[in-house]
C-alpha cells in the first residue's frame, strides 16, 4: 500500500496553502470546524451561480434542478450512512438535531419520566435535556466518567432504572477523544424499553459509518465538522420512530394540508424540515460525503493513530502538561487536550498563534468534565486526515514555549 500523504490531501484545500497573513497555517482546531476541500466549494459554487432557487415548491426550471440536486443531497448522505434517505432529516447541526429530538420525543413523555446523559457531553447534549426535564418534569441522571475520560459503562446497571426513556451519549468525545462502545449502552436501553441517541459530531468526520449496527435509535451530526458549510447536519432517526413523533417546528415545507381550524403534517422527515432549509449548505455535506468515501481510511486511521502518537509521546517531555483523557492509543480518536500547570488555555492558545498553530483554548462547550477533572479548561489540539508531521512539530514547539513562558 503506498504511504499515506496528508500534503497531496491538504493540496485539496485552498485555505490550508497559506493564511491571512501568507503563512501556511498549522490547523489544528478540526474538532471546532473543518476546512473544506475544493470539491465542496466547487459544489456549493455550482448550485448557487446555476441552480439557485427554492425546492418543493416551485414548478420552474431552477426549482426543478434545485429539488433534485437537494433530495439528491438526502440520497447521497443516507448512503454514506447505510440507511434509507426517509430517516435523513436536514437540519442546521447537531444542537438543532438533538432539540428536534428533545421537543418530538419529549412531547410523548411523562412526568418521572427518566433521561440518562453523562458527565463528558457537549452542552449541546446536556442543556436540551435540562430543559425538558424542567418543562416536563422529567428526571435528568448522568453516567460517571473515569480518570481516563472515558464513560463508565459500568454504571449503565445503577444509573438505567425501568424509568428510562431515552440514553443520550457522545459518540466520541470532543474533549478527551475517547470513542464510546455503544453495544452495551443498547443493551441496557432495550432491556428497559428506552431509547438511544448517539451525538456522532465528532466521530462522524473519521470515516464512514453502519449507523445501523450501532443499534442506535437517533444519531446527530454536523457537517462543518466533517468538511461540509457551516450551517447543515443532519438527525438520524429510525424511520418507525419519526412517523411516531410530532413535529418541533411549524410552517411551510413539513405540511400535508393546512385550514384555519387545523393542519395535517407531512410524512418525516419533510416533517421535521419546517421553512426553507440549508439547500447549498445540504448539497456541499453530500459532496463532503462523497469526498470522504474516496479516502483510503484504512491507511487514513493509521495516519491519525501515529501522529496522536506523537503528540502524547511529545507532551509526557514538557514539564506541567497534563492530557485529560486517554493516554494511550486505543479507543481514542485524535483530539487531544491539555492543561498547562499555571497558565489559562486562552493565553496558551494566543502563543500558539505566534506559531502559526490553530487550536481551541477553554471549556469547549463541555464544563461539566472539566470540573470533573478540577480545571477551568484546556488547550485542545484535533486532527484530520490533512495533517501531518509538521503540523505536530510545531504544536509541540509552541506547547513548549507557552510553558516556557506562563510558568
Amino acid at each position: 500500500m503506498a504511504r499515506f500523504d496528508p500534503a497531496a490531501i491538504r493540496a485539496q484545500f485552498p485555505i490550508l496553502a497559506t493564511g491571512p497573513d501568507g503563512k501556511r497555517v498549522h490547523y489544528l482546531d478540526n474538532a471546532a470546524s473543518a476546512q473544506m476541500p475544493q470539491a465542496v466549494l466547487d459544489a456549493v459554487i455550482r448550485f448557487e451561480t446555476t441552480q439557485r432557487a427554492n425546492v418543493h415548491r416551485g414548478v420552474h426550471r431552477l426549482a426543478e434542478a434545485a429539488t433534485n440536486a437537494y433530495d439528491g443531497a438526502r440520497a447521497a448522505v443516507a448512503r454514506y450512512l447505510g440507511v434509507t434517505p426517509d430517516g435523513i432529516v436536514f437540519t442546521s447541526g447537531t444542537t438543532a438535531a438533538i432539540n428536534t429530538v428533545a421537543h418530538a420525543l419529549g412531547e410523548t413523555l411523562s412526568a418521572g419520566d427518566e433521561i440518562v446523559i453523562s458527565e463528558l457531553e457537549h452542552h449541546g447534549n446536556i442543556v436540551p435535556w435540562q430543559m425538558l426535564a424542567q418543562r416536563r418534569g422529567l428526571v435528568l441522571r448522568a453516567l460517571p466518567v473515569t480518570a481516563e475520560g472515558t464513560i463508565d459503562l459500568t454504571a449503565l446497571d445503577r444509573v438505567v432504572t425501568k424509568k428510562c426513556r431515552l440514553i443520550a451519549l457522545a459518540h466520541a468525545s470532543n474533549v478527551t477523544g475517547a470513542v464510546l462502545d455503544p453495544a452495551p449502552v443498547a443493551a441496557a436501553a432495550r432491556a428497559m424499553g428506552a431509547r438511544v441517541l448517539l451525538d456522532g459530531a465528532q466521530r462522524i468526520p473519521h470515516g464512514p459509518l453502519d449507523l445501523l449496527a450501532l443499534g442506535c435509535d437517533f444519531y446527530a451530526f454536523s457537517g462543518h465538522k466533517m468538511f461540509a458549510p457551516h450551517g447543515i447536519g443532519v438527525l438520524w432517526g429510525r424511520p418507525d420512530l419519526l412517523a411516531a413523533l410530532p413535529p418541533f417546528l411549524g410552517g411551510g415545507g413539513m405540511i400535508e394540508q393546512v385550514t384555519l381550524e387545523r393542519t395535517t403534517y407531512a410524512t418525516p422527515p419533510r416533517r421535521f424540515e419546517a421553512g426553507t432549509p440549508p439547500i447549498g449548505a445540504a448539497i456541499g455535506l453530500a459532496a463532503a460525503v462523497d469526498w470522504i468515501a474516496g479516502l483510503d481510511w484504512q491507511a487514513a486511521t493509521e495516519h491519525e493513530k501515529r501522529l496522536t502518537g506523537r503528540i502524547l509521546d511529545g507532551l509526557s517531555a514538557i514539564t506541567g502538561a497534563h492530557v485529560i483523557g486517554p493516554t494511550g492509543l486505543q479507543g481514542r480518536l485524535g483530539v487531544v487536550s491539555v492543561v498547562l500547570d499555571g497558565a489559562h488555555p486562552h493565553d496558551v492558545s494566543q502563543i500558539l498563534d505566534t506559531h502559526n498553530v490553530a487550536c481551541r483554548g477553554g471549556h469547549h462547550c463541555a464544563q461539566p468534565l472539566h470540573a470533573r477533572f478540577g480545571v477551568n479548561g484546556s488547550t485542545r489540539a484535533s486532527l484530520a486526515p490533512y495533517n501531518g508531521d509538521d503540523d505536530v512539530d510545531a504544536f509541540l514547539a509552541g506547547l513548549a514555549d507557552a510553558a516556557a513562558r506562563l510558568r
